[in-house]
């Protein structure tokens, strides 16, 4: 398999979804390792298996239906491995494997059946120092947008995923791209206040647009940045209630084509009306109380 990702919009050939199956129990409240399932464990909503399985398999359908080959990763008991994206993440033609909590560290077994069909010169393993997901990496060709958290009480986090240490990296790595470091507001308990990665603050969809929900940034600058990079008439502001509900964790399946959530009213309203989308509006409400939705699902391998 020759690996090939350099955005996030462009015609989607070959993807990893997770897997919703095997979950294991519900995590107790000191078990959690993110704010949005603390919320869901203390309300007592956190899904069931059932739930998780039918939206996952609704997402599936739709790759599916627009021609996408969708590859899944082994079912590993009692384990949940519903966000791909957290595992690894592809960067032109290189996969590079997360250094991911290790609370998840046996989930990267299950992928090892993808792995053999890529040429081991292609998978990069990070150095044990750098941390980084890939709900932290978005792609924007030349540009590539890290979101971060450097702040000397990083390790006291559980919500930070990314250090300075892996970007370094990446960037030598991949010394022709430009890295961008925005650091991230963080909360392990309240998901109203804290971002777990990049992916649920900003992301990019078409061709030169870009959905953004400016609190989420620690820093004014790194917003206004991302506001020059798109320009003002070209960004989606979302309110913090939608952020909550994770709407900027929408997924593209090519410029024209994006799947996002159905109760997502107003931005998949603006996509659809504004910006001519085709909207595949699906139900990912339940997967959402995981602390993560459509994009943290997959792991996208080929695109056009």
């Amino acid at each position: 398999m020759i690996l090939n990702i350099k955005n996030e919009t462009a015609p989607l050939k070959t993807v990893v979804l997770g897997q919703p199956y095997s979950n294991g129990k519900e995590p107790k409240l000191e078990e959690t390792y993110d704010a949005k399932s603390y919320e869901t464990v203390l309300n007592a909503t956190y899904p069931t298996e059932e739930d998780i399985a039918a939206e996952m398999n609704s997402f599936e359908q739709v790759l599916v239906r627009h021609g996408v080959e969708v590859l899944r990763p082994l079912i590993l008991p009692n384990s949940n491995q519903v966000y791909a994206r957290d595992v690894a993440f592809v960067i032109d033609d290189k996969i590079i494997t997360s250094n991911i909590i290790p609370d998840r560290a046996d989930e990267q077994e299950a992928y090892a059946p993808i792995y053999s069909q890529i040429a081991f010169n292609k998978i990069y393993n990070l150095p044990e120092k750098a941390h980084v997901e890939g709900g932290d990496v978005v792609l924007c060709n030349d540009t590539v947008f890290v979101g971060t958290y450097t702040e000397h009480d990083y390790p006291q986090y559980k919500t930070a995923r990314t250090n300075a240490y892996a970007i370094s990296f990446l960037k030598e790595l991949f010394p022709d791209k430009t890295f961008i470091a925005l650091e991230l507001e963080k909360n392990d308990t309240d998901p109203r206040k804290g971002i777990l990665h990049l992916d649920c603050t900003f992301m990019p969809v078409a061709n030169d647009k870009a959905i953004i929900y400016r609190e989420g940034f620690r820093d004014r600058k790194d917003y206004n940045l991302l506001l020059d990079f798109f320009g003002k008439d070209n960004v989606f502001e979302i309110t913090q209630e939608e952020m909550y509900y994770m709407n900027t964790n929408v997924f593209s399946i090519s410029p024209q084509i994006v799947v996002s959530e159905e109760r997502f009213t107003r931005l998949n309203h603006h996509m659809q009306h504004e910006w001519g989308l085709t909207v595949e509006a699906i139900p990912y409400f339940e997967i959402s109380k995981m602390g993560g939705l459509l994009r943290c699902s997959t792991l996208p391998l080929v695109r056009e």
